[in-house]
């Protein structure tokens, strides 16, 4: 997107980049679109716009999704700084049986002092995320199968749900027993066993 912010309202830019983040978009993003502050209050205070916490917005008439509140917690916290992780990109991927009790979200230690997000847990990692531990899911970036499964099992999920989750992503095509192999190296030895684990009974 252009950095020349519009002197007028564009409401079909602002539909675009909801349109790509299940409705939801940030003031900022609102205004690289033409909408300033008074605008976005108006429009909140009309019903046009709803209002979900400071700086995020949603376009009132967008229709639901699932993973509406995951996608609200990924923007609070900064479009591109966090990815969805653990139990989180497990349910977004479709792996396990997991219904998670908080949202997952993962960001560099450097970005550690985040603030807190009611109903959110945020990790950390020194381990740096390679292109091929992110895909792009309903416009957001999760963790791919392995990492996330990998991150699953170092945070004390259950031993069956890994395994569900292994032979599902194997079923599927979404990793490889060589590629979870070399990636639980990264691990501890219990990750690395129940990983083992799990590859032998879907053997």
């Amino acid at each position: 997107m252009s950095d020349i912010i519009p002197t007028n309202p564009d409401h079909r830019c602002l539909f675009e980049v909801a349109s790509t983040q299940l409705g939801y978009f940030t003031a900022a993003q609102a205004r690289r679109c033409g909408f300033g502050w008074d605008l976005l209050s108006h429009h909140a205070r009309t019903g046009r716009f709803v209002r979900v916490r400071r700086g995020l917005y949603r376009l009132r008439d967008y229709p639901s999704s699932p993973h509406e509140e995951v996608m609200a917690a990924w923007l609070a916290l900064g479009p591109g700084l966090a990815v969805i992780s653990h139990e989180s990109a497990l349910d977004l991927l479709g792996l396990s049986d997991l219904i998670p009790d908080t949202i997952h979200l993962t960001v560099s230690r450097s970005k550690r002092h985040l603030p807190a997000l009611p109903g959110v847990t945020i990790h950390t990692t020194t381990r740096p995320l390679a292109p091929t531990d992110v895909v792009t899911s309903d416009g957001l970036r999760v963790t791919a199968a392995a990492r996330s499964i990998l991150d699953a099992a170092a945070t004390g999920v259950a031993p069956e749900q890994i395994e569900l989750a292994v032979a599902q992503a194997l079923g599927r095509s979404l990793t490889t027993p060589a590629q979870l192999e070399a990636a639980a190296q990264r691990y501890g030895g219990r990750v690395r066993r129940l990983v083992a684990g799990a590859l032998r009974a879907v053997a």
